[in-house]
């Protein structure tokens, strides 16, 4: 049955405007995005393909430009629009923690810090520089490493906080394998800067450890 055909409250469009994004499937979503099916196969129909190819979500929006378009139903033109669509999502993330705003929410810092580092193949460690009101100053990746670890160097990140003029930060870095557990090693690299940091007046406020689909924050955990 086409999509057209179906009861009003099952068609992905209108129950997104009924209900909301967050009530639908990402079968339905990616629908949306489709906007049409392949013969005999409506867009919900091609979307669970679609997804069942790539692994879901995350594999179709990783996905290269050549796997992509080679899927029926998508092409240089779906993968553009994607393309746009991604960028729009980080740019508004990126909006939220804009040059001079104070942090207040610290879900959506680690919404943020994820969408920044979630992706990558191998281990990056990053800091979110802060004034005396914390309010952000720059975001910066500054050591990458292979997908067992990276080289983090105290004296670089005390370097870059100076350079910043920087009263305070947040320290991030992602694990590759998805799982946002911190490790012994993280915990000790966190004093070692927590250390060094402290000899030039400025405070570590968090470390996050992104993983694949979640955040660990040391914050939370009474670390810091």
């Amino acid at each position: 049955m086409a999509i057209p055909d179906w009861p009003a409250a099952e068609r992905p469009r209108e129950k997104l405007l009924q209900r909301g994004p967050g009530a639908l499937s990402d079968a339905e979503l990616l629908a949306i995005f489709l906007r049409t099916g392949l013969p005999g196969r409506t867009a919900v129909d091609l979307a669970r393909e679609i997804l069942g190819h790539f692994g879901g979500l995350r594999g179709l929006l990783g996905a290269g430009r050549r796997e992509f378009c080679s899927r029926p139903g998508l092409g240089e033109a779906k993968y553009a629009q994607l393309q746009a669509v991604l960028e729009l999502a980080r740019r508004h993330l990126d909006a939220t923690l804009s040059r001079g705003d104070a942090l207040t929410d610290p879900a959506a810092t680690r919404r943020y810090l994820a969408s920044r580092l979630r992706d990558h193949p191998h281990e990056v460690f990053a800091c979110l520089f802060l004034d005396n009101r914390h309010r952000v100053i720059a975001f910066e990746e500054l050591f990458r490493g292979t997908i067992d670890g990276a080289s983090v160097h105290p004296r670089e990140v005390v370097r870059r906080a100076l350079h910043h003029n920087a009263a305070a930060l947040i320290l991030a870095h992602n694990h590759p394998s998805g799982v946002a557990e911190p490790s012994e090693a993280d915990r000790r690299i966190t004093r070692r800067l927590q250390d060094a940091l402290a000899l030039v007046d400025v405070r570590v406020l968090d470390h996050v450890v992104v993983g694949d689909g979640e955040c660990v924050a040391f914050a939370e955990r009474g670390w810091i």
